[in-house]
């Protein structure tokens, strides 16, 4: 059976694949969730990980929602009411949640369609480059759905409220260049040049001690939500762990010479 989710290490950089090419890289899939969650989970305990980019496996990034199993109301799109609602929270909302939990940054490299779910996934992400070819589509209001996997929470966080309203409302695309201008992407690379520059990006992050990269992180994800005081008050509680790492003192020995 193909691994729905296929994992290759780089130096201190892994790549993340969506493998899910006959489903659009869909990411409902139960084994994909697993997948995901294992992954994330793995990278956490490795602090040889730096980074991790996450890609799709042929001309899509990910199509979000597996379509024919709408069609065909498999899985939870066949369930009553109440057991979509447990459905959705024990399936496709534990991306999310993983995603929150992640200490490793994370680059999606977006190498083609971005659309409803698979949208939200790249703002999830805590950096975005792109292809020329590439596009974005919170298209959820087009299948008269809502976005049911945290896409209303994140993507204000990535592009704005207004922006975000006008993605959400109307589920048009966005293309590259509009979305590089939105902020929504770093970068808009050809399609041959995605992967080496979402390395180079990761590169810029693993040339730094991991332990400051990931509660930088950690202070970042906490800070969008947290009053002035309480994002005082951990950065105050994690700032002395990073001053024991010796690779800080390291650092500050070569720096003050």
């Amino acid at each position: 059976m193909t691994d729905p989710l296929r994992i290759d290490q780089s130096g201190r950089t892994q790549t993340w694949t969506i493998n899910v090419p006959d489903a659009a890289n869909a990411i409902t899939g139960s084994d994909f969730i697993a997948a995901f969650e294992a992954a994330v989970d793995a990278a956490n305990r490795d602090t040889d990980v730096a980074a991790v980019i996450l890609t799709g496996a042929g001309r899509f990034f990910s199509a979000g929602g597996n379509v024919r199993d709408m069609r065909d109301r498999k899985g939870v799109f066949g369930q009553d009411p109440v057991s979509q609602r447990h459905g959705y929270a024990s399936g496709i909302q534990r991306i999310p949640r993983a995603m929150q939990r992640c200490e490793v940054p994370i680059i999606a490299a977006v190498n083609g369609a971005a659309i409803g779910a698979g949208c939200d996934l790249a703002a999830m992400c805590d950096v975005r480059i792109a292809t020329e070819s590439a596009f974005f589509a919170e298209s959820f209001v087009q299948l008269g759905l809502i976005p049911g996997d945290g896409g209303s929470w994140f993507l204000p966080r990535a592009v704005g409220w207004a922006r975000a309203a006008e993605m959400t409302f109307t589920g048009d695309r966005v293309d590259a260049a509009t979305a590089l201008s939105w902020g929504l992407v770093n970068e808009v690379v050809t399609d041959a040049e995605l992967l080496p520059a979402a390395h180079r990006f990761a590169g810029r992050i693993a040339k730094n001690p991991v332990p400051a990269v990931r509660m930088a992180k950690r202070l970042l994800l906490e800070s969008r939500t947290a009053p002035l005081d309480s994002a005082l008050a951990l950065a105050a509680a994690m700032q002395p762990l990073a001053h024991q790492d010796p690779e800080h003192h390291r650092r500050v020995a070569k720096l003050a010479r």
